[in-house]
């Protein structure tokens, strides 16, 4: 007889939430939905990051969620400890049996805080904990120069490859 048990210690479900100076970064749940509407209907986010449909709508950010629970992608709401709200989205993204892709984007009123680098690094942080072995790559537009500059200076190095995404290039993180 099969028990399902949860989700696997290889699946992206099962990652925990964690704290940093500013922030609680946790999976996002059904009850998230206003909050990350709200917060990714913005055309300097929908514009940016392909897979998201402008106008964002509550059933495009209930899909998202959902799309999170099936194990191979996860997205991880990062909520100031401020009282702020949803400030960033981060997402993860197994990639066959050797690599993890983030991606992320933070809320028009939260840029230029460095919430994006704190989000990013703490979740990096316990990647790299949870997945010894796999790569953690990232896409990117050079064009996006934050983005750019914030992979960068979290230890990621451009490969020289095109991204499965239109004008983006592949980055890995480096091994710390």
């Amino acid at each position: 007889m099969f028990v399902r048990r949860g989700p696997s210690r290889d699946s992206l479900a099962a990652l925990p939430g964690l704290d940093t100076a500013r922030l609680r970064i946790a999976g996002l749940a059904p009850d998230h939905a206003e909050a990350v509407r709200a917060l990714t209907d913005d055309p300097a986010i929908t514009g940016a990051v392909d897979f998201l449909q402008a106008p964002f709508t509550l059933e495009n950010a209930q899909d998202l969620i959902r799309s999170g629970h099936r194990g191979t992608d996860r997205f991880l709401g990062a909520w100031s400890r401020d009282g702020r709200g949803l400030v960033g989205v981060v997402g993860t993204h197994l990639r066959g049996e050797r690599a993890i892709e983030v991606g992320y984007w933070i809320g028009g009123a939260a840029r230029g805080q460095g919430y994006a680098a704190e989000a990013v690094g703490a979740v990096l942080a316990l990647l790299s904990r949870r997945f010894p072995h796999r790569l953690i790559v990232a896409e990117c537009r050079p064009g996006n120069v934050a983005s750019w500059g914030l992979l960068h200076k979290l230890g990621f190095r451009e490969t020289g490859e095109e991204g499965h995404r239109p004008g983006r290039r592949v980055l890995v993180r480096e091994q710390a």
